[in-house]
């Protein structure tokens, strides 16, 4: 522990905040604000003064030294100050990963989005009239050709396109869900408090695991507004069930006078059977079947960007258009243009499955998945070094995002273990590698999914101790 007097005297020698900034290397002069390099400064200093009076650091014995230290740490501060978030290596296995981003990007989305960002577009201009155009116009008829709607329109996610539908068709007025559908999903969304925040009334039908026509047929009054149908994307019920069919639903509404409204949640525009992937509702056939409007997300298996997409019947989107809420949730430039990118590659692509990063990935065959595995078993023994058993292994993966609830697909996984460090221990170890790699926690073993792994080189990564 450093005496008093040393302390106080090294608290003394402390250079001002420009004098250490005079010390910094013309480079980071020339490059930063000033504004910013001050607060780099002066946080390091505090740290400094700190650490001294505590004990933990040596006083200097001169200025210069202190100053040196100030810029030494000011630089090494500098140079680990990056952008709030940071590109990792997914290796869970979940195609569709929520905290990691949801769906990759197509590389003609990605170069849209670099064109609208560094260029003024068309996006509220019509360059044949000379005047104001609609955001809308960017997307829609892709949108329309692809699920044969008559009219679409988006916001910026899938709750926001519940929420805006809700409230223009319903607000203050009852609609009809079955309770088997009043789901949750991550982030808290509940459809009866999206229901609430509509204005809408919510009217129960039904049972958790069973709800018949009739119970629809019973609940229709006076103040009723629409029929609502959700696609349970985050579960699946199993045994005694039943459900009401989306054609059902809608010659019930028909004959009322009602509209049918459906949230498809994941929002497949093909039917993924032809991929040999498992079945999900495809929004062509809910329009075809007589929904009048139905929502889905953009970022899920669509494989785009975050966005709510709402299509349906001209008049009931000219209705949601004209909200005043639509504008609040709205959607960007950036994200128009990778959306209508990606529908573009629906529309023109000779094969699908290979230019959509999702698709890709799902479609993965095992045996493709099994040399992955063995390349990137060995990168990682000569990483790793003695101690780490690595081996390859069955597994299933997850789509994601609650896209296909129990639909796993066979897979193949690197387990990792080490005698004497856990799996929580080895999986923090590799997401302190550079780059950051994410896994899963499988029993005792830090598991590695090949699924969302396509080059085993990324897995050569620089790895800290554990």
């Amino acid at each position: 522990m450093p005496q008093t007097a040393d302390v106080a005297k090294a608290l003394r020698l402390m250079p001002s905040v420009d004098e250490c900034l005079r010390a910094l290397p013309a480079q980071s002069q020339n490059r930063f604000g000033r504004n910013y390099l001050t607060s780099v400064i002066r946080a390091v200093q505090d740290g400094l003064r700190d650490a001294i009076a505590a004990g933990r650091e040596e006083p200097a014995s001169s200025r210069a030294a202190i100053v040196h230290e100030v810029v030494r740490r000011a630089e090494e501060r500098i140079a680990a100050d990056g952008p709030g978030w940071k590109p990792v290596i997914n290796a869970t296995g979940v195609v569709i990963h929520t905290n990691l981003g949801r769906a990759m990007l197509a590389e003609d989305a990605v170069d849209a989005i670099a064109l609208a960002a560094r260029s003024p577009i068309t996006l509220e201009y019509d360059l044949e009239k000379g005047g104001r155009g609609d955001r809308d116009r960017m997307v829609e008829d892709d949108l329309c050709a692809l699920t044969g709607a008559q009219a679409a329109t988006v916001v910026n996610n899938n709750a926001a396109a519940v929420l805006l539908a809700l409230n223009t068709l319903a607000e203050g007025r009852e609609v009809i869900v079955s309770r088997g559908e009043l789901i949750e999903i991550g982030g808290s969304f509940r459809i009866p408090d999206v229901m609430r925040k509509s204005g809408a009334i919510l009217c129960e039908v039904g049972t958790t695991n069973r709800t018949h026509l009739q119970d629809y047929a019973g609940a229709i009054g006076p103040q009723t507004a629409l029929l609502l149908k959700v696609h349970p994307s985050n579960y699946r019920v199993i045994g005694f069930t039943a459900a009401v069919p989306i054609g059902d639903l809608c010659r019930l509404g028909a004959e009322h006078g009602l509209q049918v409204m459906e949230d498809l949640g994941s929002g497949a525009l093909v039917d993924l059977r032809r991929f040999g992937l498992h079945q999900e509702p495809v929004v062509k056939d809910r329009i075809e079947a007589g929904a009048g409007v139905v929502t889905f997300s953009g970022d899920k298996l669509l494989g785009g960007p975050q966005a709510g997409v709402i299509v349906g019947r001209r008049e009931l989107i000219e209705r949601i258009r004209r909200n005043p809420l639509k504008r609040a949730l709205r959607c960007d430039k950036l994200t128009l243009a990778a959306l209508s990118a990606t529908l573009r590659i629906y529309l023109r692509a000779a094969d699908l499955g290979t230019a959509l990063p999702v698709l890709r990935l799902l479609m993965r065959s095992p045996q493709e998945l099994e040399i992955v595995a063995n390349r990137a078993r060995e990168i990682l023994a000569q990483r790793l070094g003695q101690g780490f058993s690595i081996a390859v292994a069955a597994s299933a993966s997850e789509i994601g995002s609650g896209a296909m609830p129990g639909g796993e697909i066979e897979t193949r996984v690197l387990t990792i273990i080490h005698p004497e460090h856990s799996a929580e221990t080895i999986a923090a170890m590799f997401r302190r590698a550079d780059p950051a790699i994410i896994g899963r926690i499988t029993g005792d073993a830090f598991t590695l999914d090949m699924r969302t792994i396509e080059d085993p080189a990324a897995l050569a990564a620089s790895f800290p101790k554990p």
